[in-house]
């Protein structure tokens, strides 16, 4: 579904754009996507709405043979660190998730409904892990959803596909950056 309003209320959350990760990925989609993510979080932060940065310091205990999960023991120092484009302000609410949704065993769903928000916008890395665990999450706890979707990238093409096109559209509403920053514009 397209991007049909901004709540007067809502926050810009930023998903994982921290050293570790977006360094192992240095190709075009991630340059894009810190490029527009820093550009949404200026655009809140120059309306006076809240700005919600996450990284992520550990994975789900358990089976570990699919993929990284469970001690951030083996994290070399500064992975975890938000990369510099974000340009942190004092205003900047920092979450710390361990597991691939933001609201997971973190403070950020009383943080937000604290604030008075009723909207998230996401971007960040991974589309189909961290991201769209976090509008899922988002959508089961009552937030309008807005998913940014020039914002965000996968290292899996065909997974980033699938969630922008087949879940996504089940969860909220999708808009590039630019369409974002209209509607903030129009109704601030």
């Amino acid at each position: 579904m397209a991007l049909t309003t901004i709540d007067p209320t809502s926050a810009l959350v930023v998903i994982d754009l921290q050293k570790g990760i977006v360094s192992a990925r240095a190709d075009h989609p991630v340059t894009a996507v810190v490029r527009q993510a820093t550009h949404l979080a200026a655009e809140f932060r120059r309306h006076g709405l809240p700005v919600v940065l996450v990284n992520v310091t550990g994975g789900a205990p358990g089976r570990t043979e699919a993929g990284w999960s469970g001690s951030s023991a083996a994290l070399p120092t500064g992975w975890a660190d938000l990369i510099d484009e974000l340009d942190v302000q004092p205003t900047d609410h920092l979450i710390t998730k361990r597991r691939r949704s933001a609201f997971h065993d973190t403070g950020l769903d009383t943080l937000l409904r604290d604030l008075g928000v009723t909207q998230i916008v996401l971007a960040g890395i991974a589309t189909s892990s961290g991201v769209e665990s976090t509008a899922r999450s988002a959508s089961d706890h009552g937030y309008h959803v807005v998913l940014a979707t020039d914002a965000m990238s996968d290292p899996d093409a065909d997974a980033h596909r699938h969630s922008i096109e087949r879940v996504f559209p089940k969860l909220g509403e999708t808009a590039t950056t630019a369409e974002v920053i209209d509607m903030v514009e129009a109704t601030r």
